[in-house]
């Protein structure tokens, strides 16, 4: 093999501390580089074929799964596991050597950096322990703060005052030692060595803060959290909300009893030297596309420039700095021809003709029917295209709400929703405050300044903000997310901090009736008790009602039981696997943004006037403009699904089906039966406002008639006589209601209803 041939020839400088020679080192690692096939029919070796086209794209960061490291050499693998500080560094010279030979220039003008990931055990936070200090470790959990980009000293100069000598010193573990005298021997000046800033060599620095994941917390206990040092290509990688697996090296750090006094404490600190970072929402196809060019990004995503012309600046600087980042680290680690497969297999995907109802089929497949329900939360999931208009954002991320009664699956469905998400938080109503939603000012244990810690609104920027018991979020909590289902903003002013926060995500919310039964007499508004200005921001309203039925029964029991039997897996199986069904939601929504053509705005218009008509006759409002955006997002999520850049009449006319289902079950008017969006946009019926008019005309007259001349009428006898003379009956609370609409011509007073003098 090459590696014997290598090791022959090794030097035999060995590791401090060890017995292991650099050379063996070196050869073992070029023979992989070398030698590796992932399979044995590939012409040319995986490694060898990523470094030259991580080259082509310009790129410093090369990643190594290892997986790979360990199945072609486990003692190679256990060296780096085990001494990671020190075979890092050797792992990186030798990749500049191999790079610097295939482009035929010096080493020192090649600069690679080894990117090492996916290790045999990935640990739980709560589960590292001494024994991994100082070795290479692999934690999995999700970003809840990133610092500042500070500056991290690699090298500094110094300079004699008296004599111009000049001596560097290099970062040993964090520290530089500044000389006490000068190393002339002709000078031995002491104290009088000063650093030379514009000389000196800064890396970019970033501390991140990571939470455990939910599913490797123990019953009654609270998430831990270990900090993050990433640097270089590193920083600003992962963003506040993203979950990711961390590969690094587990380091010890000294706590000074003082920070004037060298004296430790005993108690040592931990921290994680970031090697490798990973998202865990899809795999990292944008990076090729970038590299690719434009005209290859738009016909991969099916998209006329047109299409990618329409989005605005800022999600068009966000997609930049996302691309930019998995460029820069190339987290896929999958060759061309990897992506090509890919990719070919998203678009033959696209292109079947029953795409739309795979896709439906594979959202929360345990769950019968609700056909309608997974559709609208499949535009959810994909979006539609956010726009920038002079001096105004339209937001394209559709809010939806489940309203029904227990045991209708709505936790569940919030549960796949959340799964599937490229980002996004899952929380309750009744656990949730307002500051935990959006935003809140803390204290930093460490450095004591005031920081703004971001909440779950935030933390699902770009993705979805799944939220249970909806009807139980106190009205504090409530009132936050006015400006987040529009603006798609948070405002923040406390403890001198005064910010906007981005929080463009999508809100999925479910919702329970009160008295936890749906009351069909009564409307959407009043069954739930939520605020109407906060009802209309949602873009579909789906009921879940519990309707006693044999038939319907007996399926529903059957499919329920076959979950539990021994074919429960096969009874569960979806069309699409969950996670090429995550990678698809995410590579739509990041390659494709579809435009409107002219047959699709037709049918919007054409679309919006028929509902517009449906109400006109009996003076009813049956769509408002924010029906007509949520058609067009609806549209736009239904091309997404198929990779297409353009919107066409079949789009709409979907988009259209959708939200008469959702209008016909959310905005009907229980005395009408007709479609009304006003209990939708103010709470109150056309029907309701009308008969409220009624009463006040016939209180206004019975008064007039009976209280005239300052004669009092009971309250009880005035009840009595509207109720004799009205073809619908008229509560207490109602008169109630319309007399305080009179009460500048008549006044109540222990139960008798007078003029006022």
């Amino acid at each position: 093999m090459l590696s014997d041939d290598l090791e022959d020839n090794a030097d035999h400088t060995f590791i401090w501390g060890t017995n292991l020679s650099v050379g063996r080192v070196q050869s073992r690692f070029t023979a992989f580089v070398h030698e590796f096939r992932e399979n044995p029919e590939d012409a040319e070796p995986k490694y060898r074929q990523l470094l030259q086209e991580m080259r082509a794209r310009g790129e410093a960061s090369f990643n190594i799964d290892g997986r790979h490291l360990e199945a072609f050499d486990s003692t190679l693998y256990s060296w780096v596991v085990t001494y990671p500080s020190e075979t890092v560094p050797i792992f990186d010279g030798q990749l500049s050597a191999i790079a610097a030979e295939l482009e035929g220039v010096h080493p020192e003008d090649c600069i690679v950096q080894s990117r090492i990931f996916n290790l045999r055990e990935t640990k739980v936070i709560r589960d590292l322990d001494p024994a991994d200090i100082n070795k290479l470790i692999s934690i999995s959990g999700m970003v809840t703060r990133t610092s500042s980009v500070i500056p991290d000293q690699s090298l500094a100069l110094f300079r004699c005052m008296k004599c111009a000598h000049e001596h560097v010193e290099w970062n040993d573990r964090g520290r530089v030692n500044e000389p006490t005298k000068c190393p002339n021997p002709s000078c031995q000046e002491t104290f009088a060595m000063q650093m030379i800033y514009n000389r000196s060599s800064f890396l970019d620095k970033q501390l991140m803060k990571m939470q455990e994941n939910p599913n490797d917390i123990p019953e009654g206990e609270t998430p831990h959290t270990v900090s993050l040092f990433a640097r270089q290509d590193l920083v600003d990688l992962a963003k506040p909300g993203d979950r990711v697996t961390v590969t690094g090296v587990y380091r010890a750090v000294g706590i000074r009893v003082n920070p004037r006094l060298r004296e430790l404490k005993s108690v040592y600190k931990t921290y994680l030297d970031v090697v490798h970072v990973k998202k865990e929402e899809t795999v990292s196809l944008v990076s090729v596309l970038e590299a690719a060019g434009e005209e290859t990004a738009r016909q991969a995503a099916g998209a006329s420039p047109t299409a990618m012309e329409a989005c605005e600046e800022g999600d068009e600087a966000a997609l930049r700095a996302d691309r930019g980042a998995e460029a820069g680290l190339g987290t896929s680690n999958m060759t061309r021809e990897e992506v090509d497969a890919k990719k070919a297999a998203f678009h033959a995907l696209a292109a079947s003709p029953d795409v739309y109802e795979r896709l439906a089929a594979s959202l929360a497949p345990s769950i019968w029917q609700l056909e309608d329900v997974k559709k609208g939360l499949l535009c959810q999931l994909f979006g539609g295209v956010s726009k920038a208009l002079p001096g105004v954002r339209t937001r394209g991320e559709i809010n939806v709400l489940l309203v029904g009664d227990p045991g209708v699956s709505k936790s569940q469905i919030l549960g796949y929703v959340h799964k599937l998400a490229p980002r996004g938080m899952y929380t309750s109503g009744r656990g949730s405050s307002a500051v935990g939603l959006t935003a809140y000012v803390t204290r930093d244990p460490e450095t004591r300044e005031m920081v703004l810690e971001s909440g779950a609104l935030v933390l699902s920027d770009r993705g979805i903000c799944c939220i249970d018991e909806f009807d139980k979020m106190s009205d504090a909590a409530r009132s936050m997310l006015h400006e987040v289902m529009e603006q798609q903003t948070i405002s923040v002013a406390k403890a001198g901090i005064i910010a906007t926060l981005n929080a463009r995500t999508s809100v999925l919310a479910s919702a329970n009736p009160v008295g936890s039964r749906y009351n069909p007499q009564l409307s959407v508004v009043d069954n739930i008790q939520l605020p109407p200005s906060l009802m209309s921001r949602f873009d579909l309203i789906y009921l879940l009602l519990d309707k006693p039925d044999e038939v319907t029964d007996r399926k529903l029991a059957k499919h329920l039981v076959s979950l539990f039997s021994s074919d429960a897996d096969r009874s569960a199986e979806a069309p699409i696997p969950a996670q090429f069904l995550r990678e698809y939601v995410a590579y739509a929504r990041s390659a494709c943004r579809p435009v409107l053509t002219d047959a699709a705005a037709a049918a919007l218009a054409n679309a919006y006037a028929d509902m517009r008509a449906m109400g006109m006759s009996r003076k009813i409002v049956s769509a408002t403009p924010r029906q007509l955006e949520s058609l067009i997002r609806l549209s736009e999520a239904q091309a997404r699904m198929r990779l297409r850049g353009e919107v066409l009449a079949s789009d709409v006319h979907e988009a259209v089906r959708l939200m008469r289902v959702a209008m016909q079950q959310s905005s009907i008017d229980p005395r009408t039966g007709q479609i009304d969006m006003d209990i939708i946009q103010t709470g109150v019926s056309a029907a309701d406002r009308t008969l409220k008019a009624q009463l006040l005309r016939e209180v206004e007259a019975l008064l007039e008639a009976r209280a005239a001349g300052g004669a009092g009428l009971r309250l009880a006898e005035l009840l009595d006589a509207l109720n004799a003379q009205a073809s619908v009956h008229v509560s207490e609370k109602e008169l109630r209601a319309a007399l305080t609409q009179l009460e500048d011509r008549f006044k109540l007073s222990g139960g008798v209803v007078s003029a006022r003098a």
